[in-house]
């Protein structure tokens, strides 16, 4: 992206990523409502939101912390921290409810208001990226 180290860059980062997830979620709730009734079918969601906040968080404290230094081959790495371009989803299966006597734990009421959610922040997520790019479209003219 040629905008990389820019604001900008990183704006249209995260709402690319945003729409990713997005486009993802749509599709695991689409497969959770089709197998509404598979006998033993386990829903699936996807984590995101909160490691992406953990991400964005720890770039506010991370010039404040204390520095590793490691002074032996022997001593460990510290673990360092996913940036927020490095968060990836990750689809978790629901094995702890049951909904149903057939084994099968997909709620469509719940499923159906995820969906609506889920469209409502992919439409919301589309009109920033205009927006962004109207953005630019003003300061080029």
């Amino acid at each position: 992206m040629i905008f990389t180290n820019s604001n900008f860059g990183r704006t249209l980062g995260l709402i690319e990523k945003g729409l990713q997830v997005s486009s993802l979620r749509s599709r695991v709730i689409g497969n959770n409502i089709a197998n509404a009734e598979t006998p033993n079918f386990k829903r699936t969601d996807i984590n995101f939101e909160a490691s992406l906040k953990k991400a964005l968080d720890f770039e506010f404290v991370k010039d404040g912390l204390m520095k590793a230094n490691k002074t032996e081959p022997g001593h460990f790495d510290y673990p360092t921290p996913l940036t927020w371009d490095k968060v990836q989803p990750r689809a978790v299966l629901d094995h702890l409810s049951t909904v149903k006597n057939n084994g099968n734990n997909v709620d469509i009421e719940r499923e159906t208001s995820e969906a609506v959610k889920n469209n409502m922040t992919y439409t919301m997520l589309a009109e920033l990226a205009r927006f962004q790019f109207n953005q630019i479209n003003t300061v080029v003219k």
